[in-house]
């Protein structure tokens, strides 16, 4: 039998995972309506993604540059530097891309996604709207939760596209490997199911990210140190989850 200390964590956390699944249903429901008001929905398209852009283009290319760096290093051991396209565009695709880009995406958009919903609940702006017979979830929540999903696989492809370019541009720039040969292998090596492996991460880490966003932030404590537990316990539980999503979908594709 579970000591009283030691059960505790395990009910909320079980209280936790049911009150999400709960909250997803409940969203999922409200999203159809939401598409109904494309306007909304491409403002919060606009604030998730473009605002990211520049975190996004900047850390590819820094992601890129080090992955030529230590796959140059490595592949030379071997004889086989030649083929560091090969490694840079399969390990941006299925990897690199998807992850970094979520863990980016969780820090900077969800966030501020789950302060923005935090103070509107703060400010008692969700009750007023459910006093007025106007659902929160439908007007707030849903297109914010739809606003990440299109916007991370967008991100993730921008990520990739710089990474290719920091890793051409050390390999063949500053090592001096042929541009032909750097081009030609990456085409060869990435096949379709690098690009759907890539796809499928990007739309399963922005759904699990907007959804613990706007979870987080919609049943966030109407006080400024709530808001703030918040917006921590969003950034902490997406890391967590994107990393073991990452091993559960690899392992899958495997």
């Amino acid at each position: 039998m579970p000591s009283s200390a030691s059960a505790g964590p395990l009910l909320e956390g079980v209280r936790r995972v049911g009150s999400v699944s709960l909250f997803f249903v409940r969203l999922l429901l409200q999203c159809v309506p939401a598409l109904a008001r494309p306007r909304l929905l491409i403002a919060q398209i606009y604030n998730t993604g473009s605002r990211s852009l520049i975190i996004i283009m900047l850390s590819g290319l820094f992601v890129g540059m080090v992955l030529g760096l230590q796959g140059y290093d490595l592949l030379q051991r071997f004889g086989s530097e030649d083929f560091l396209g090969s490694a840079a565009g399969v390990g941006l695709l299925t990897e690199l891309g998807p992850v970094i880009t979520a863990l980016l995406f969780a820090g900077r958009a969800g966030t501020a996604l789950t302060s923005e919903i935090g103070l509107m609940r703060a400010t008692d702006q969700l009750t007023a709207m459910e006093m007025m017979a106007v659902d929160p979830l439908r007007y707030v929540a849903a297109p914010r939760f739809l606003g990440g999903i299109i916007a991370m696989p967008l991100l993730s492809a921008i990520f990739c596209l710089i990474g290719l370019y920091g890793a051409q541009l050390i390999g063949v720039q500053l090592m001096r490997i042929d541009p032909g040969v750097f081009w030609s292998q990456m085409q060869g090596s990435v096949t379709h199911r690098n690009v759907t492996e890539s796809v499928v991460k990007s739309l399963v880490f922005g759904s699990a990210c907007s959804l613990i966003a706007v979870h987080e932030g919609y049943h966030a404590e109407p006080t400024a140190a709530g808001v703030g537990l918040a917006t921590t316990r969003t950034v902490v539980a997406s890391s967590v989850l994107i990393l073991l999503l990452d091993y559960v979908l690899t392992a899958a594709f495997l």
